[in-house]
This record gives structure tokens, C-alpha cells and sequence, in this order.
């Protein structure tokens, strides 16, 4: 698997999602080497945009304890992995479309990396940056749920089941983003 071919995840079908599955990594290697890192991405920037920037990036921004904050943002992080691969599990289950575990595991590991590295726009100081880095980051995540249902699920007719699916899973981790944000903001 190619660096290039990782870039054309979210816009192209079977092919790269199929090399991906054929890897047969396991939830607990997805786990380690994949979620872990990359969960530590968006805590470790906020601390350093709420420490650095303070008020000047947002009002009321460098008043929070940002420690307290980002160790809480990415326990969370870990849980809503766990929970979103039984939960892309259980919709699909739901909707008739055959999935593993590791599969549903697999896809709950690779959609969220753009928003993951969203994150890396707190790097510079301007809100509106953040706002783009993080729509396109959802745009993205939701073009890999789409595409990764439609690759690895086991149904001939799965164009317009794999939307609707994707759709109550799209629905679903935008809810955990958002419970994740407003977590942020809240304390």
C-alpha cells in the first residue's frame, strides 16, 4: 500500500479499500499503531493553541485548564474508536450488509484520520483556518465511511443501502465529534 493510493481512499471504490482489508491487520494493531497516535494529534494541538494563542484565537480561550481538557479529550477519543467500530457493526448488521468486526474496526480506524489532521490547523492562529481544516475534515471522514461500506461490505445491490447506512453512521460519529467539542468547550 503506497502513500498515493492511501490519498485516494475516500474517492475511489474496491480496489484500495480491498488492498487495505487484505492486509488483515488486527483491532488491536488498529489500535496500538494507528488510533493511539494519531488520538494524541488533536489534544496535543489544542494545548498548544490554548496555551500560545489564548484570547487572541478565541474569546475566553486561555482561561481553561488545558490539561485537565485534553487528557479528558483523548480518553474520549479511545472510547468513541471501541465504540464506533460496534456501532458501524450493528448498523450495517441492520441494513443486511455483511461486515467483520475487524472490518467494521478497520473503518472505524481509517475515517476519522482527517479529522485527526484537522487538527494540525491549530498550528496557525486564525480561527477561520481551523473552521476549514475541520469541514473539509468531515467532508473527507464521510466520503471514507461511504466508501469503505460500499468496499467492504458483502451485498451486489449496495450502492443505495451502503448511502442510507452510511448516513446513520455519518450521523452518528458527527454526534460523537460534537459531544467531543462540546466536552471541549464545556470545561
Amino acid at each position: 500500500m503506497t502513500i498515493s493510493q492511501l490519498f485516494h481512499l475516500p474517492f475511489s471504490g474496491n480496489g484500495v479499500w480491498l488492498e487495505l482489508k487484505r492486509q488483515n491487520f488486527s483491532i488491536p494493531f488498529l489500535a496500538w499503531v494507528v488510533v493511539v497516535p494519531m488520538s494524541f494529534l488533536p489534544p496535543v494541538m489544542l494545548y498548544y493553541a490554548g496555551t500560545h494563542y489564548g484570547d487572541a484565537f478565541l474569546a475566553g480561550f486561555a482561561d481553561k485548564e488545558w490539561r485537565f481538557i485534553t487528557t479528558i479529550l483523548f480518553l474520549a477519543e479511545l472510547l468513541t474508536f471501541f465504540v464506533m467500530g460496534w456501532l458501524i457493526r450493528a448498523v450495517l448488521d441492520g441494513y443486511k450488509m455483511e461486515i467483520s468486526y475487524q472490518d467494521s474496526y478497520l473503518l472505524a480506524t481509517v475515517a476519522p484520520i482527517p479529522l485527526w489532521l484537522s487538527s494540525l490547523a491549530l498550528l496557525v492562529p486564525v480561527l477561520a483556518v481551523s473552521v476549514v481544516a475541520v469541514a473539509v475534515g468531515m467532508f473527507l471522514s464521510c466520503a471514507l465511511i461511504y466508501q469503505g461500506v460500499r468496499s467492504l461490505c458483502h451485498r451486489s445491490d449496495n450502492d443505495v443501502v451502503a448511502m442510507s447506512a452510511t448516513y446513520t453512521v455519518m450521523a452518528a460519529a458527527l454526534l460523537a465529534w460534537g459531544i467531543l467539542m462540546a466536552m471541549v468547550w464545556a470545561f
